[in-house]
């Protein structure tokens, strides 16, 4: 299998060998035969364009669960053979998963809820007076979590990304924390990270990348980038059962205050308590989700088995054949912070003009049997910042930018989970499950809607 390359800002840079295997066929998801209501009474075929929120399941994600199952039992705590079973699943699924990403041998793996969760659990094992760095790019999971942090503009290119990165840690004494994304949310771009990592170790600072949207699309190796520290989410890898991990090194995180404080995080409980030296057990009190880190691993081993080159030839072939069709239809913008050739995996972000996100997606839906995702995908200033509309302040606090509003006028502010409803725009994302029917008739869908 050839070599994997990851964008620097320099020529694409080797990250590492891939491991010989076998490929196999791209695995099923399963709802590939989902049939949805549309105007009219119709069932058309699902068109499932929103996979950057929430990949389906593949098929072999869902078989290893469902034979993990009939021996679910207590991990850890157990002498039975249920037991001991499901601990060795558990406690393989971390082998996986480790392997998966290129960990180093002593590399801690934590299994939590997802990305967000596993950030905000590195948040709180910072040393103190430790100064994040981040870009206003990134995901609100990466913005939010940090006491004290350095937020950087925009970057024009991916050169003034590492050069910014460069100054703000230089003028930065004691701890400091580089966070980045490996591959925008907002835009699909992938993000210079080895130069990134380079640069944060020169300054003595560690870096944690958002892996969240990468490793659905392409292969990372930890070692070879030489990050420190990766959180990713299982619903977004093919494995929507709750779990997701923070893989890094062990220090920090042996060090820092246990993240939930409970059962199986303790040696021992008297007159005082003497928690895990391994950061392991140290994060993971209570019963873990056994079932969502055996997913995990599932979806990990399929997707490694089925081998990159073709998952990668197969997505790049269908963005390409969206992204064409975006940019024929006369007011359709694309939004891109780097420009159109820069590489990038399967999300595409766009505006309608004369349209509010909101009413794109209601009739792609309702009309078309086709679901995307719209709002500002919890990355407020990103969008903002693409879309050229500053922040204001309402009257109520309320952040309204006025832009993009659309012809109803309706207030969408609640319309998702952390949208305020402005300055929105239309997001499509592809992977494993997604046809060249589905990307011909979102295209075909909007032809039709610009020419009402």
């Amino acid at each position: 299998m050839p070599t994997l390359t990851i964008f620097n800002s320099a020529p694409a840079q080797v990250v590492a060998e891939a491991p010989a295997v076998t490929s196999r066929p791209i695995p099923a998801v399963l709802g590939a035969d989902l049939e949805v209501p549309v105007k009219g009474g119709r069932l058309v075929g699902y068109a499932n364009l929103d996979y950057a929120a929430s990949a389906p399941c593949l098929e072999p994600v869902n078989a290893a669960v469902a034979a993990a199952l009939p021996a679910y039992s207590s991990v850890h705590r157990g002498a039975g053979y249920a037991s001991q079973l499901t601990t060795a699943r558990y406690e393989q699924a971390r082998h996986t998963v480790r392997a998966f990403v290129g960990a180093r041998p002593d590399d801690a793996v934590i299994f939590t809820r997802n990305t967000t969760d596993a950030t905000n659990l590195l948040a709180g094992c910072l040393p103190a007076g430790t100064t994040t760095v981040v870009f206003d790019t990134e995901h609100h999971a990466s913005l939010l979590p940090w006491q004290q942090s350095v937020r950087l503009a925009p970057p024009a290119f991916p050169g003034a990304a590492v050069r910014a990165a460069d100054e703000a840690l230089a003028g930065i004494d004691g701890p400091k924390l580089l966070v980045v994304t490996a591959a925008s949310n907002v835009t699909g771009e992938l993000w210079p990270i080895a130069a990134l990592a380079h640069i944060a170790h020169r300054h003595g600072a560690r870096i944690l990348v958002d892996a969240a949207q990468l490793v659905p699309h392409r292969q990372l190796n930890l070692t070879a980038l030489d990050l420190d520290y990766v959180a990713f989410s299982g619903h977004k890898l093919y494995a929507p059962f709750g779990a997701g991990v923070l893989v890094g090194r062990r220090d920090w995180l042996a060090e820092g205050e246990p993240y939930l404080k409970g059962g199986g995080a303790v040696r021992s409980v008297g007159d005082t308590t003497e928690w895990h030296d391994d950061p392991e057990p140290r994060h993971e009190a209570g019963t873990p989700n056994v079932l969502g880190a055996i997913a995990l691993a599932a979806a990990c081993d399929a997707l490694t088995a089925t081998g990159w080159t073709a998952l990668v030839r197969e997505e790049e072939r269908l963005i390409a054949r969206l992204r064409s069709g975006l940019a024929s239809i006369e007011g359709v913008r694309e939004l891109s912070l780097w420009g159109d050739d820069h590489p990038r995996v399967g999300i595409v972000s766009f505006t309608v003009a004369g349209y509010s996100a909101r009413e794109v997606a209601e009739v792609l839906s309702g009309e078309y049997g086709i679901g995307v995702r719209d709002g500002k995908f919890c990355a407020h200033p990103f969008v903002r910042h693409l879309l050229g509309a500053p922040e204001r302040r309402s009257s109520d606090g309320v952040s309204d930018t006025g832009a993009n509003e659309g012809r109803s006028g309706r207030d969408h502010r609640h319309a998702g989970g952390c949208e305020d409803g402005t300055a929105s725009a239309v997001r499509a994302s592809i992977g494993i499950g997604t046809t060249q029917e589905h990307v011909d008739r979102l295209i075909e869908a909007l032809r039709d809607l610009v020419a009402r």
